[in-house]
């Protein structure tokens, strides 16, 4: 029998109804199984961890059993998660207020079109290009009462053998300055974004009625503003509550436990203690303080968006 293709037989025929119908069926089911996968792949340790966190399960025991809320009830009982909280709080509202601020007025001023404004748009992206371990380790030298170059110029003025991180009473200030340097570029340049996407009608016809630049900006500017700004809030909100690579890098919790926010306490639990189960048992409080806190500020951005619109 001969292998030559049928000359009669077009090469370019369709396919056929029932291939096409097999195709639109899975269609649907391969478009979604990324998705199904990704949710596999964090849903997986997440329930596992789950599920470690009420055993005494740790590293230097084979076996572990369940003991259902005890490790919850340890630490809730235990000092040093209360003063996590207060350390994971104070860090977060101390660097996400200052960098909500300095953004917005960055935000602000790269929208007019100058010259300087213009150039520091391309700047103010440095920051976002350095890893935060990197960033600082930077800072960390600068700060060093031998070398650093910040204790110099202060002694210019001076103050002199500033303490920076090696002090409980400024080592917060110090980390609160790393996160504000590296990340409030991230807050300028999305709220720059907002700025550029507003309508202009409503600040031509502001113009035209003779308002004010903060009257512009209280009545017009803000509310329109605010469903970014929200955005922002909660990227940095979330991301401050559970911060551990510029505390770690910058003092490892110290000096004591001045800077023991939840990770570092969740990582010296599970990893320097082996005692995994109780660490775990840290970070599904943290996720549930992060869930609870991204469920109200997404409800106050549906608010804002609603209020952006006039609705």
């Amino acid at each position: 029998m001969s292998n030559h293709a049928d000359p009669t037989i077009p090469l370019n025929m369709p396919a056929t109804p029932r291939k096409v119908n097999r195709w639109r069926k899975w269609r649907p089911y391969l478009i979604i199984a990324p998705a199904f996968l990704l949710t596999i792949g964090i849903m997986y340790p997440f329930l596992t961890a789950v599920w470690y966190s009420f055993t005494n399960y740790s590293l230097t025991r084979p076996t572990f059993e369940f003991i259902a809320f005890k490790n919850y009830r340890i630490i809730l009982q235990d000092p040093s998660f209360w003063n996590a909280v207060s350390v994971t709080v104070r860090y977060a509202l101390g660097a996400v207020a200052v960098e909500m601020l300095l953004g917005l007025g960055i935000a602000l001023l790269l929208n007019q079109e100058h010259w300087l404004a213009k150039a520091l748009r391309y700047v103010l992206i440095f920051p976002l290009m350095i890893s935060p371990v990197i960033g600082t380790l930077i800072w960390k030298l600068m700060m060093s009462p031998s070398v650093g170059i910040l204790n110099y110029y202060l002694s210019k003025i001076g103050i002199k053998d500033f303490p920076w991180a090696a002090s409980q009473k400024t080592a917060m200030m110090s980390v609160v300055l790393v996160d504000v340097w590296i990340f409030t570029p991230f807050v300028g340049l999305l709220l720059l974004a907002g700025l550029r996407s507003l309508p202009r009608a409503p600040y031509e016809a502001a113009t035209l009625d003779g308002g004010s630049a903060w009257f512009t900006f209280k009545t017009l500017t803000l509310p329109m503003l605010m469903p970014y700004m929200m955005v922002c809030l909660m990227f940095r909100l979330i991301d401050s509550l559970k911060m551990f690579d510029i505390i770690y890098a910058m003092t490892g919790g110290g000096p004591g436990d001045s800077l023991m926010n939840f990770s570092l306490q969740a990582y010296f639990n599970g990893f320097l203690y082996l005692n995994l189960a109780y660490g775990l048992a840290y970070m599904i409080i943290l996720w549930l303080i992060v869930y609870i806190i991204s469920q109200v500020l997404s409800a106050y951005w549906g608010k804002a968006q609603k209020r952006a619109v006039g609705q």
